[in-house]
């Protein structure tokens, strides 16, 4: 296997994202992408990666690859690409991951290979009666200000509305999001629909505005929350997100 990136922005921001969630994963190397399908430590939240063949520049591999990686130090290798690199994964002879980072220099770092334990995991096939487009930059503002007030936050959807409504002790935030240019509510029936979820998570998985400029957001009454996050053919970045359910 060998597979060569000439904009390794798509890879070393997703992988500074996902391991804000998670400590070790495995990624599937198939002839069409490369992917991972993985579970935070607390079983709270999923994160789902593809970066597509057609993002590299050269894409190699005979056969389907699993490799299992420590997440924390692939980051740090990824942390030194400057966006004038080209990037290379390939397996050395010791069965471990090289990544070459080249430039006017080469420099070259090999990583080993994990064993994982756990089973794979199986992407939950949700059904949403709600789907907000927007940007990201209109949903991490929101994020940002029920932040200063709350542990949770409330998605309520409506027509032609999307909200996001946080309490604390004695605060409360709410910012309403009108349907406009930018932003587009689906919305099946025209009740009122409200879930909550933990803004901890939330800020960890808005960070995929670091890979798209637009996020779809969808969500039902005390049911996961998904986030995605897409460039046409390069990259798709979603999180599935645990409700938080009302015990009132």
């Amino acid at each position: 296997m060998r597979l060569t990136l000439a904009e390794p922005g798509y890879l070393k921001e997703s992988i500074s994202i996902i391991s804000d969630l998670v400590n070790e994963a495995r990624f599937k190397i198939t002839p069409d992408a490369i992917e991972l399908v993985a579970m935070d430590p607390a079983n709270v939240a999923m994160v789902v990666f593809k970066l597509l063949s057609s993002t590299f520049t050269e894409y190699d591999t005979k056969k389907d690859t699993e490799i299992a990686i420590n997440l924390a130090n692939l980051k740090q290798v990824l942390r030194r690409a400057s966006a004038k690199d080209m990037l290379t994964l390939e397996m050395d002879e010791d069965n471990r991951l090289k990544v070459t980072l080249k430039s006017s220099t080469t420099r070259t770092f090999n990583l080993p290979i994990i064993e994982l334990e756990e089973k794979d995991q199986k992407v939950p096939d949700l059904k949403f009666p709600i789907s907000v487009k927007t940007s990201s930059s209109i949903l991490n503002e929101a994020i940002a200000d029920v932040d200063v007030v709350g542990e949770s936050v409330s998605f309520i959807a409506e027509p032609r509305k999307f909200t996001l409504q946080a309490e604390g002790d004695l605060n409360q935030a709410k910012i309403e999001i009108q349907e406009d240019d930018i932003t587009k509510v689906n919305i099946s029936g025209n009740e009122k629909i409200k879930a909550k979820y933990s803004i901890e998570y939330l800020k960890k998985m808005i960070n995929g505005s670091k890979i798209s400029d637009d996020v779809l957001i969808q969500f039902s009454k005390d049911y996961p929350l998904k986030l995605e996050y897409k460039t046409v053919d390069k990259v798709m970045l979603s999180f599935i997100l645990a409700p938080r359910v009302e015990n009132d």
